[in-house]
């Protein structure tokens, strides 16, 4: 789907979209974050959603204005996409089929329209859909109907209870034996892999964020580039998130975890790495709608979320820009939670905070904009704690010297989440 950033309506020469992507591919870990931050917004359980708010209220605004006439393309285009991330595709495909009888040769509606009956389960007709898309598409977006095409013709054709891995590039994820192997791909197989795989499947995420066998297939091409722990952390949600029945996922997670924890520990971080090269470090272009972040108590506990802090920016000279509501939070009591980086040596007054849980820190090193110093108040002292905790102190920030840390959190207490 169009890029889809709940905070950012942009417009382009080209089309109109709902929200800003960096270029893809994105690095594995700030992909499968934004990824669940898509997913979840589909999500009806209480609690804060600040994407399922906006894409209701956008939803609602243009449903609004449809009554009394017919939507442009691209208001159409956006209506239909909100309507599947809000897990109502039915309402998008008569949006997009009326659309699309006013304007047959738009790209996008046609796309979306895929896209939506994907969502429904028909996939005749997304791949009619796609028919369409592909002879419509820009050169950027070809290769990503193409395979969209093909995961709905072979879709079409399956059992109803089918959880094998699509065949989307004509590829068998085996090593040279034939079988499957912990960061290896066949040299025949690889020849018949496009150089933009990851990107392509990234962008089929994009479009269907709950899609676990899509999910799956960004696995192996982790695996396929040497990175065998991110294939068997993939595969683990795949399995355990999705709850995956495919006896072969399942036995390829157990593979490759297995080949991950050996490697760990004989300390073969570079092998850990995989030859995967990326273009962003995040799928969304911005993280953070300042206009929905609480109102800063001055006396209070604020809570700061990691998106905030990634939408920091470092000039030339470590001149670095945060967002004005971190900065006003500078000096206040803020709340963050994040996971402990593992420390040897008993109990510590200071300790390293970072945005996701770590395995290895040689492998899986954050940026610098997803991990916090954190140091306890007075004499105090804390254990390592697996899992998530919350920090509460006072926040820190950075201005001056780039041989520190951006973010500290000062006079801290640590507790587990309630």
């Amino acid at each position: 789907m169009r890029a889809l950033l709940a905070v950012l309506f942009l417009s382009s020469p080209a089309m109109a979209e709902i929200i800003a992507f960096r270029p893809l591919p994105v690095e594995w870990r700030g992909f499968l974050s934004d990824l669940r931050t898509l997913r979840n917004a589909a999500n009806s359980s209480p609690g804060p959603n600040p994407l399922r708010d906006t894409l209701t209220a956008r939803a609602a605004a243009l449903d609004a204005k449809a009554k009394n006439a017919p939507l442009p393309s691209d208001e159409a285009a956006d209506l239909g996409e909100c309507f599947v991330r809000l897990g109502q595709p039915l309402k998008a495909v008569a949006v997009l089929r009326a659309a699309r009888r006013a304007d047959p040769n738009r790209h996008r509606l046609a796309a979306e329209l895929g896209v939506a009956w994907a969502a429904a389960g028909d996939w005749d007709r997304a791949a009619s859909a796609f028919d369409d898309a592909v002879s419509l598409a820009p050169a950027e977006w070809k290769n990503v109907d193409v395979a969209h095409r093909r995961l709905a013709r072979s879709r079409a054709k399956e059992a109803k209870d089918a959880d094998g891995l699509d065949d989307l590039f004509g590829v068998k994820f085996v090593g040279e034996s034939g079988q499957p192997e912990a960061g290896k791909l066949a040299a025949a197989e690889r020849k018949k892999l496009p150089a933009d795989a990851v990107a392509v499947v990234q962008r089929l995420l994009v479009r269907s964020p709950a899609d676990a066998r899509l999910l799956w297939q960004l696995g192996e091409l982790a695996n396929a580039t040497g990175d065998v722990r991110t294939a068997a952390n993939i595969l683990d949600g795949c399995v355990g998130d999705f709850a995956l029945k495919s006896k072969d996922a399942r036995a390829r997670r157990t593979l490759y975890r297995a080949a991950a924890d050996a490697r760990e520990k004989a300390e073969d971080h570079a092998a850990n790495r995989g030859t995967q090269a990326f273009k962003s470090t995040r799928l969304f272009a911005k993280l953070t709608d300042e206009a929905r972040l609480p109102k800063i108590d001055p006396t209070g506990v604020n809570r700061l979320p990691w998106a905030a802090l990634g939408d920091t920016t470092v000039g030339r000279k470590f001149r670095p820009t945060f967002l004005k509501h971190v900065a006003d939070l500078d000096g206040k009591t803020v709340e963050l939670i994040g996971f402990m980086r593992p420390f040897a040596g008993g109990a510590a007054d200071e300790f390293v905070l970072t945005e996701f849980p770590v395995g290895c820190w040689y492998c899986d090193q954050p940026g610098p904009l997803q991990v916090a110093v954190i140091a306890l108040g007075g004499d105090a002292r804390t254990e390592y704690v697996p899992g998530a905790v919350v920090v509460i102190g006072t926040l820190e920030l950075n201005h001056t010297d780039p041989e520190r840390h951006l973010f500290a959190v000062r006079g801290a207490r640590v507790a587990r989440p309630k």
